[in-house]
């Protein structure tokens, strides 16, 4: 049913109810405007997300007892109110998600999403952002959709009919960007230590900011790369377009870079629009580690706040504080360490606070969130250099680490290796 008003379109819902918004750059934001409206004369709806744009309104205290939110994983739109107590997070591997919903675990009432137009035979697309959506379509009892001719028309597990859409609203505005970021002296220097770790043929994940984009910046020399990935950015385009990323070393999805969302800036929307080179795939299947280990020479690169000289990596929290999310980082890092040839890559600036903290330390601070265990640790990478610490022990793991931190913090670093870990460096 065709609605006038994104208000009359979300009127089918109900008190109590379990909505799920699908997220990142597809957010539908227009819906979650008329949501806050609305929501007051509602009572305990919850709102399920991953890392939403534009949905700060959502945080208004006079929604509280009407509307809270459920994250998935955490941005600069639900930090606050998550740190506050006023929203809630829950810890998961992003691949898990959709199991949630199919298994019924998490139940779902509705499902709110945003579309390219219907084609010739009726079919929309959820455009650049499919992750956990497709579960989420398959298992709510109701599908409000903002149908917005700017959204890109993406191949893959993208499509639904407009017949199983209940209600949509129309009107045209344009996608969320995520410019590239400046690539200061430290970005510049940990991508060129990461890109050295990568070889002709490896297949790439991994995420959007300056330290990705770094590393895809020293690659123009390289051969035969592929891309399968939980997501990509505008990094990626001047390789596709000088033929570096081909594809052609992949098993599964041969030719074709696989993702489930994607950010970045106009030119990237355009790139993939209608691109049968690109496929959007459920996240259930991207982030499955039997899937990612098919591919030889799967690299992946994640990022971390913290590492102790164990290897711990810390990669949701800041102390007790949530700040992001688990995420797919272990399923790529769990992924890529059972490819054949493969490696996983944690890379991070070796300090924080200007310099004044080094995110290399002996222990993490009380209530850090391990991401990633020791036990699946394989490289860590700072401005200072490369840390191989697979198949190492805790002395040597604690003397890689030391050797690539902030050399005002070595000292005390080893200081504390002994008092703290009785080992001897």
């Amino acid at each position: 049913m065709r609605c006038e008003t994104a208000e009359q379109a979300l009127s089918i819902l109900a008190d109590h109810e379990q909505i799920w918004c699908q997220s990142m750059a597809a957010t539908p934001w227009f819906l979650l405007q008329a949501l806050a409206k609305l929501a007051p004369r509602y009572q305990n709806l919850t709102l399920l997300q991953l890392h939403t744009e534009h949905s700060e309104i959502l945080c208004q205290p006079e929604l509280q007892g009407h509307l809270r939110q459920r994250c998935f994983f955490v941005g600069s739109s639900t930090r606050s109110a998550i740190q506050c107590g006023q929203a809630d997070y829950v810890p998961i591997f992003l691949s898990e998600i959709p199991k949630l919903f199919r298994s019924g675990e998490q139940p779902l009432d509705a499902a709110l999403i945003q579309v390219s137009p219907p084609d010739n035979h009726g079919y929309c697309s959820l455009g650049i952002s499919v992750e956990a959506t497709r579960a989420a379509l398959q298992m709510a009892k109701k599908v409000i959709a903002w149908v917005n001719p700017q959204m890109p028309r993406t191949h893959g597990d993208s499509f639904i009919h407009l017949s199983q859409i209940d209600r949509y609203v129309e009107f045209s505005a344009p996608m969320p960007l995520h410019l590239p970021a400046e690539l200061d002296p430290v970005t510049r220097q940990i991508g060129q230590h990461v890109a050295s770790l990568i070889r002709d043929g490896d297949c790439l994940q991994m995420g959007i900011g300056a330290i990705p984009d770094a590393t895809l910046a020293c690659l123009g020399s390289h051969q035969r790369l592929g891309i399968h990935t939980e997501m990509f950015s505008d990094g990626v385009l001047p390789l596709i377009a000088k033929g570096v990323i081909t594809n052609q070393n992949k098993k599964k999805h041969r030719g074709k870079i696989v993702t489930t969302f994607a950010m970045g800036s106009q030119a990237l929307y355009d790139f993939v629009d209608d691109n049968p080179q690109v496929v959007f795939l459920d996240v259930e299947y991207t982030n499955d580690t039997a899937v990612i280990r098919q591919n030889p020479q799967v690299v992946a690169i994640n990022s971390a706040l913290q590492v102790d000289l164990s290897g711990q990596v810390c990669a949701d929290s800041l102390g007790t504080k949530i700040y992001s999310g688990v995420g797919g980082q272990m399923d790529f890092v769990r992924g890529a360490s059972l490819s054949e040839g493969g490696r996983a890559i944690i890379a991070l600036p070796a300090t924080a606070a200007g310099g004044k903290v080094s995110r290399i330390s002996s222990l993490l601070t009380p209530g850090a969130g391990v991401v990633t265990t020791r036990a699946h640790v394989n490289y860590i990478v700072t401005e200072y250099g490369i840390a191989q610490l697979r198949g190492r022990s805790l002395t040597e793991r604690a003397k890689a680490l030391i050797a690539i931190a902030a050399p005002q913090f070595q000292e005390t670093l080893a200081r504390q290796a002994r008092d703290d870990w009785g080992l001897s460096v």
